[in-house]
């Protein structure tokens, strides 16, 4: 009797059994507060990441053609005892407000650094993917998925969100005082930044123009965070903040899928620079998880090549913020442009004309935007 009851429930059962033993496989997730830090010597094994091959090959990339290698270098060459001098330390090496993007292993306290972690090894494998004694002995395992290795600590770098936080304080935020001391302008796009490192891994096809809305929205987020702790400060982050916003109220103003980021009416408001903030994270967010692809991309080159107007006579804006416009653009138009053949000398004579802020002539600048317009081939059709 207890067998017939039975038989019908079997099948639910097995299954039952055959997911809670799939979920028996998968290892528990291991992630440990305060873990600590190996150093690049624990990945650079020939039969790990320092070997031959296209997934062996990770750490000789890195040390050989990636300039993040040389991080810590840079800071003893002339040029940055310059900028120290200037800012009244002793040695650009060894003073936080350098070694925090340059060398971040010294920020890092003694007992979270194993013996072979180096703090003169500049930025490296563990400044982008997290502390890896967690999970550095089980993420080659197979029964180890991808969701295991981010539940042990490893920085889930597949989401472009979460790749552009990781990159985005070192490569868009500079305080006043280093850039006048001589530090070079600092930029984040994180599109052409990638494309111009040595690669060592794969990202899904036709990902690039979601790369640079991401990067875009979260650097906007940045430079909007620093405004609103100091809305009266960095003269330089208000033209930065100034070219993004602008940039992305016009993106996502034409494209409905998109959150949207507002222009402010006015600048030099805290509360408005919250909300941008707030906005630019948003829509950072959402386009993290987003598709753009099919005519994504050539709709808004043509809405942003239609521009030229806002950058020739009578526009009363200041240079300094028609000059960060302009440059946010190039840099879009880059991304954007599936046609580089064709758009490619244009391109060039717009990167021309952003050489120097201080000798801008933005209605030079309106003039070669409105050629690059005319070129798009949508535009000929």
């Amino acid at each position: 009797m207890l067998r017939s009851n039975l038989s019908p429930l079997l099948p639910a059962l097995a299954l039952l059994l055959r997911i809670t033993t799939a979920r028996a496989a998968e290892p528990l997730q291991v992630r440990t507060e305060g873990a600590r830090f190996v150093g690049a010597t624990g990945c650079k094994s020939s039969s790990c990441h320092g070997g031959a091959g296209e997934k062996r090959s990770q750490f000789i990339t890195w040390t050989r053609q990636d300039f993040h290698a040389r991080g810590y270098a840079i800071l003893t060459n002339a040029r940055s005892q310059r900028i120290a001098e200037t800012l009244g330390v002793a040695t650009a090496n060894t003073s936080s407000r350098c070694t925090v993007c340059h060398s971040p292993f010294q920020a890092v306290t003694p007992a979270r650094r194993i013996a072979t972690a180096n703090p003169t090894e500049g930025v490296s494998c563990e400044s982008c993917h997290g502390a890896a004694e967690p999970w550095l002995r089980g993420h080659t395992r197979k029964d180890w998925t991808y969701a295991t290795r981010i539940g042990a600590g490893m920085r889930d770098l597949k989401s472009f969100y979460v790749r552009a936080n990781t990159c985005v304080a070192c490569h868009q935020n500079l305080d006043a005082d280093i850039a006048a001391a001589g530090h070079p302008d600092l930029i984040f796009e994180m599109d052409r930044q990638t494309m111009a490192q040595p690669k060592h891994w794969r990202d899904p096809e036709g990902s690039a123009v979601r790369a640079w809305l991401v990067g875009q929205a979260v650097a906007l987020r940045e430079t909007s965070w620093k405004l609103a702790q100091n809305p009266a400060g960095n003269e330089q982050t208000l033209a930065q903040w100034q070219g993004l916003v602008w940039l992305l109220a016009k993106v996502t103003a034409s494209e409905s899928s998109l959150l949207p980021v507002e222009l402010p009416q006015t600048n030099g408001d805290q509360g408005g620079f919250t909300r941008t903030q707030q906005q630019a994270d948003a829509l950072a967010r959402r386009a993290a998880q987003q598709n753009f692809a099919g005519p994504f991309a050539r709709r808004i080159l043509i809405e942003l090549t239609e521009t030229g107007p806002e950058f020739a006579p009578p526009t009363i804006a200041p240079r300094e913020t028609l000059f960060r416009r302009a440059e946010r653009l190039l840099l879009a138009v880059e991304a954007l442009d599936d046609e580089e053949k064709v758009l490619s000398e244009h391109v060039s004579i717009l990167r021309g004309d952003l050489r120097s802020a201080a000798d801008f002539d933005s209605a030079q600048f309106a003039a070669h935007l409105a050629r690059l317009r005319d070129a798009l081939p949508s535009r000929k059709r």
